[in-house]
């Protein structure tokens, strides 16, 4: 079926984006396509030339913007605010719709050029940043957290120069397949000039586009149904997280969107063993997006989030929201965990007194991770199998108890797969930094793609064995 395309974001006028000329690379090697996404937006008929010409060298996609518009934002950085932020090395490509659900998609770019907004850098990505994002974004779609997708990464043929990387390095382009790229820098960005009809006409195209159902004529009504919602979709997210291990490292506001999709990887973390302290950047020098802090971070976004809209609706119900936000997260957290272990829910009580014995004990008893919800993937049900892991020690522990006394109540999602040959192996798919710096040793040295492949690969049997996964 061919794509449907859009320009519904062209609606919100200049003064939200600069079109912009995408670079011109030497060379395109097409090193990723995302078949499975690009079939939901009708593009997956294209041969790898065409996919090339639009997503290499952006040539524009029928029907949609004739020139790629570089999206402007502002930002609290590490909380310090930054008035001068915008996409300064992508650009807003295309727009779609699913043809599954319908819903609006954004075709976005990394690694695209300069812009007016590259604040003197090169507007260029490395490929090592472009093979992390593609593992990055599978990995957590695979474990059942809201994210970006991949969707195309082509070597450019230039060699860039990075301080955080051995150089010259491999240059690429990302292309990445989202909902929304309106975050909340984009708001804080109307409310800095002090206007008021932008920020009204932002909500509006919010609402219209990406939760159309909280349409109401009344405006007041219809801010605050958008901060609620825009409130649920971040506080989803980061439990989604938290229950994955994963620590995102640069949560600014620039980073958090109003669909709640994970998006801009950069120094990303995954766990190896419960750590709340557990920090990603290298240059987060205080700790302030360690693993521990996400759900507070996020919370103190929202709040930026919600000091934009006091210039249309007035505080009381956007407190309200604030207030709620505490119960949301971890209601959304024992969901997260219910879903990772592959089980039914049942009350909400027993649900979140799960999801904290079973975080409690990730973090007293320091057992891999992941092997812990990969070894009680439908619960009791998985006990022998348990009890041959290179981990059964650990649940042999009297810190377990708690986890099996709650655990004993519960029942397999419909759906459930812990027959699947990927849990009859002894251990799990994993993403460590070590893991992704071997990976890409021989991508560096000898071209050599098999262990990124074999990743991939692993990935993929992960996300099928929890692909039917109900609770």
């Amino acid at each position: 079926m061919p794509h449907r395309p859009s320009i519904a974001h062209a609606a919100l006028g200049e003064d939200f984006f600069d079109a912009v000329a995408p670079a011109a690379f030497p060379q395109h090697i097409l090193r990723h396509r995302n078949q499975a996404w690009a079939a939901r937006v009708g593009l997956d008929g294209l041969s790898d030339a065409a996919w090339i010409d639009h997503f290499g060298r952006f040539i524009p996609l029928p029907g949609s913007f004739e020139k790629p518009l570089a999206l402007r934002y502002h930002g609290h950085q590490f909380r310090s605010y930054n008035p001068d932020l915008g996409d300064g090395r992508g650009f807003l490509f295309a727009q779609l719709h699913d043809l599954q659900d319908h819903r609006l998609l954004d075709l976005a770019t990394k690694g695209s050029g300069t812009t007016p907004w590259s604040r003197g850098a090169d507007g260029r990505l490395t490929l090592k940043g472009g093979v992390r994002e593609v593992l990055a974004t599978a990995m957590l779609e695979a474990q059942g957290v809201n994210t970006s997708k991949s969707f195309s990464l082509i070597e450019t043929g230039e060699e860039l120069q990075r301080h955080d990387e051995p150089s010259p390095t491999r240059g690429a382009v990302l292309v990445r397949l989202s909902h929304s790229h309106i975050r909340i820098g984009t708001f804080q960005r109307r409310a800095y000039h002090k206007d008021a009809e932008g920020l009204q006409r932002l909500v509006d195209h919010s609402i219209r586009h990406y939760m159309p159902a909280l349409w109401h004529d009344d405006p007041a009504e219809r801010g605050a149904a958008f901060y609620r919602q825009v409130t649920a979709n971040v506080a989803r997210m980061g439990a989604q997280w938290m229950a994955a291990g994963f620590v995102h490292g640069v949560l600014n506001t620039d980073n958090i969107n109003i669909t709640g999709e994970s998006f801009d990887y950069g120094p990303w973390r995954w766990l190896p063993t419960s750590d709340p302290n557990f920090t990603a950047a290298y240059f987060d020098y205080h700790s302030l997006y360690a693993y521990a802090r996400q759900p507070e971070t996020l919370l103190w976004n929202l709040a930026q989030l919600g000091s934009c809209l006091l210039m249309l609706i007035d505080k009381a119900p956007l407190l309200a929201v604030l207030d709620g936000y505490e119960a949301l997260f971890q209601a959304e957290f024992a969901t997260a965990i219910l879903r990772r272990l592959g089980l039914a829910p049942r009350d909400p009580d027993s649900d979140a007194a799960l999801a904290r014995a079973f975080a409690a004990f990730l973090e007293a008893s320091q057992v891999p991770f992941e092997q812990a919800f990969f070894d009680w993937h439908a619960g009791l049900a998985r006990e022998s199998r348990a009890a041959a892991s290179p981990a059964a020690a650990h649940y042999a522990h009297a810190s377990f108890a708690p986890v099996r006394e709650a655990l004993a109540g519960y029942q397999p999602a419909s759906g459930a797969k812990p027959d699947h040959p990927y849990f009859r192996r002894p251990t799990p798919c994993t993403m460590l930094i070590d893991e992704v710096e071997a990976l890409w040793s021989p991508i560096a040295e000898h071209d050599d793609w098999t262990l990124f492949h074999r990743k991939r690969a692993d990935i993929a049997e992960m996300a099928e064995a929890y692909a039917t996964t109900e609770t």
